[in-house]
């Protein structure tokens, strides 16, 4: 595994994810939301996010994360294992509410220092109410795309659980120290 792509619903863990096995492989991490969002919420104009995800995929080991449509092509093709956090949106919600709560209380900046606000929170821009409108979607729309993915040679990894998740970091750490060994 050189080039990983962690996806899965927002909310799921697949930044937390894609560090971590960034971290253990010694790989890149390209987090697609810090090329996708400028400070302020300003999306960065389609051309200029396809660019700089192209730009960031030359380097020849990396893990993302994230689930943009407009640059799948891109990731996809030069990945060669997808890992899908196909978590219960039970499970989801409850991550969001926490990690929107926490970041909220303690001002905690994500992508590029955008800050989440409680109107935010509760607007038509909430990230749980984008869970709740793109979690059934993802579960519809991945299968035949890892299906094509895996008839290509490639590498699909499926979690539906944390503990599935943990266990595969933990297989993952195993196999690399035994690497360096």
């Amino acid at each position: 595994m050189q080039r990983i792509c962690i996806i899965g619903t927002t909310g799921s863990g697949k930044t937390t994810v894609a560090a971590e096995v960034a971290r253990i492989l010694g790989s890149v991490h390209i987090e697609l939301d810090a090329l996708n969002w400028q400070p302020g919420w300003v999306l960065v104009p389609s051309d200029r996010f396809r660019q700089g995800v192209a730009t960031a995929l030359q380097t020849p080991r990396w893990v993302t994360d994230g689930n943009y449509r407009s640059v799948r092509d891109l990731v996809w093709e030069r990945a060669d294992c997808l890992v899908w956090l196909n978590y219960p949106l039970s499970l989801i919600v409850t991550r969001l509410i926490r990690r929107t709560a926490r970041r909220i209380w303690n001002s905690e900046s994500c992508c590029n220092g955008n800050q989440e606000s409680l109107r935010r929170a509760f607007s038509r821009e909430s990230i749980i109410l984008w869970a709740l409108q793109t979690h059934g979607r993802l579960r519809r729309e991945y299968p035949p795309l890892l299906c094509q993915f895996a008839e290509r040679g490639k590498t699909v990894v499926i979690h539906r659980s944390p503990r599935e998740t943990r266990a595969w970091l933990d297989e993952i750490r195993l196999a690399q120290s035994a690497a360096n060994s």
